[in-house]
């Protein structure tokens, strides 16, 4: 789903590229052909960023994406397109220069690994003191994420493009230098993700501490934390955006529903490490976003099924 913003963002750039925009009930665009054009976001939105792209590598002329998001997803993409015969410079940064092509021809491409994933089993094995060896988890793009779970007391070795978590994970909070409480920050790329503080603060109700978790950029993510207080955990939820966790608390098992892809596997690793037999429903949010998600698991020693009601 896109926000109303981040459709006033895509509206307003493609009508640069020389697009009409109409509205009543549905959106039509039409465009007799499309010219390069120089586009500055009002924030670095992936989406916006993605469709952007795609309508400016065939547009006549140049397109120059000031404020463009930089994820790795987005990264895939324009290397994508570029194997097909795009010209996209300055892949990976903030500014993206294209040069319009008349067309596109066939190709092969690999997709890269999904971070969020990988930081998801990885949090995985820290909550329930296990280990996991990840293959070819583009580790270089996790640097930052990184530096946030080590906050938390959990550390990873990378050993070529593979993650090893170990199962001897202190899950102590590492404080401020003045011996404050920390806190876990999102921001747009390459700094800690929005998608992953629901992971952070899962992984924070088992750690010995007091951190707090900031999230300005998606103003509903932290009302999925209740769930977790009903299952144990100490929360505080200062506003929409802020939360503070104090851990380690024991989780117990409960009936659930996933508000949200991101939230629903928060949950299910809450479930993973919860005394007892726990619930999830609504599991099609969580499926939006991890593919065989319970197979995976299972092959991690996880006792978890996917049943009808």
């Amino acid at each position: 789903m896109i926000g109303r913003r981040r459709l006033d963002t895509h509206i307003l750039a493609l009508e640069e590229l020389g697009a009409t925009v109409s509205y009543d009930r549905i959106f039509e665009f039409q465009a007799d052909g499309l010219r390069g054009a120089e586009i500055l976001l009002d924030e670095a939105s992936v989406t916006a960023t993605e469709n952007i792209v795609m309508a400016a590598v065939t547009a006549k002329g140049k397109t120059t994406i000031r404020n463009a998001a930089s994820e790795p997803h987005v990264q895939d993409l324009c290397q994508l397109l570029n194997g097909l015969g795009a010209q996209i410079e300055d892949v990976g940064s903030n500014t993206l220069h294209i040069t319009g092509v008349p067309r596109l021809h066939g190709g092969e491409f690999t997709i890269g690994s999904d971070y969020l994933e990988v930081v998801s089993f990885a949090g995985a094995a820290a909550i329930t003191h296990g280990e996991v060896r990840i293959r070819k988890a583009a580790v270089r793009h996790l640097e930052m994420i990184s530096q946030a779970f080590r906050r938390l007391g959990v550390a990873w070795q990378v050993e070529g493009d593979d993650l090893w978590v170990g199962s001897g994970q202190s899950l102590v909070i590492v404080p401020d230098l003045d011996g404050g409480i920390p806190e876990i920050k999102t921001n747009v790329w390459p700094a800690y993700p929005t998608d992953l503080i629901s992971i952070g603060i899962t992984v924070a109700t088992q750690a010995a501490g007091s951190v707090l978790f900031h999230d300005w950029m998606y103003s509903g993510r932290m009302y999925f934390t209740d769930k977790l207080v009903s299952m144990g955990a100490r929360i505080i939820l200062c506003d929409p955006y802020r939360c503070l966790v104090q851990g380690p608390t024991q989780l117990y098992s409960e009936k659930l529903e996933s508000p949200d892809i991101r939230a629903g596997m928060a949950l299910l690793l809450a479930a993973l490490a919860a005394k007892g037999s726990s619930t999830i429903r609504n599991i099609s949010q969580i499926d939006r976003g991890y593919e065989n998600v319970e197979s995976k698991l299972r092959a991690l020693g996880a006792r978890i099924e996917r049943v009808s009601e």
